[in-house]
């Protein structure tokens, strides 16, 4: 198989002029089986009030740019995963969805917020959805939740077997240092579409990702370019959770002395 990242900036507040951007960059990427691409992508984000980022989300059902991605995984025959500034009746989320050539699969909602997210967006409510596409089985993260192993490694038990991670991040390359570990612990693919430019403020670092099952960088992008990362794999990789003849990554694991990760108040 084939995976893949296209890194960009995103227009805050024109998805059009998004729309325009990815389709001058999806060419390069059209033999790929997955592709991803960066947080919010359809709205921008870093908002000036609140009703900017009302204004600039979509139900997943009436979407332009759920509609424009479809259209693309019907032409490529491939499947897309995207952040996405999600309206749900009154509350927003930072979602990431996946779609493929028959339409919309499916939707992670972000869990860990950052910053000023959590002026804007609801914490996630859908958990950590594993979606079996036939090719492989696609789990989604978004940006914030690269530090908080937890929420890889229940991925990876549900049977993930590439991690896609939609990002806008502005920490300076902690995640993508990061993320190659969170591969190699559980022995995934993981790609990281991250965006660049800057929107007020905040400047992002580009430097998208992707990591394989042995912890090693196969692709990563530029800290400033829009551009496109393409890879073959061999997905076998992700299914062998061996690390010597004697030692399974799950199965060596010892859960009854984890219980400290599920309590809430812990003292230190």
């Amino acid at each position: 198989m084939k995976i893949s990242f296209i890194q960009l900036a995103p227009v805050l507040g024109d998805v059009q002029a998004t729309i325009q951007k990815i389709e001058r960059l999806i060419r390069h990427c059209e033999i790929a089986d997955i592709l991803v691409l960066p947080e919010l992508c359809n709205s921008g984000y870093n908002f000036h009030s609140y009703e900017q980022a009302w204004e600039t989300s979509e139900e997943v059902e009436d979407s332009v740019f759920v509609q424009y991605l479809k259209s693309k995984c019907e032409q490529f025959d491939f499947y897309i995963v995207s952040g996405f500034n999600e309206r749900d009746k009154q509350v927003l989320y930072n979602s990431a969805i996946l779609v493929g050539p028959q339409g919309y699969i499916g939707t992670y909602r972000k869990l860990h917020l950052f910053m000023n997210e959590k002026d804007y967006f609801k914490p996630g409510n859908l958990g950590l959805p594993v979606f079996n596409i036939g090719l492989c089985k696609i789990g989604m993260l978004v940006c914030f939740d690269w530090i908080f192993p937890e929420v890889w490694r229940i991925l990876a038990l549900r049977g993930a077997e590439i991690i896609c991670h939609p990002s806008n991040l502005v920490l300076p390359g902690f995640a993508q240092r990061a993320v190659p570990i969170h591969a190699l612990i559980n022995r995934v693919y993981v790609v990281t579409a991250n965006r660049i430019g800057t929107e007020g403020n905040l400047s992002f670092t580009g430097l998208s990702t992707i990591a394989n099952p042995e912890g090693d960088v196969v692709v990563q992008a530029s800290q400033i370019k829009e551009e496109v990362g393409l890879k073959d794999i061999d997905i076998t990789m992700a299914r062998d959770k061996m690390v010597t003849p004697r030692n399974d990554v799950f199965g060596d694991r010892r859960p009854r002395e984890y219980s400290l990760l599920t309590e809430t108040s812990v003292k230190r």
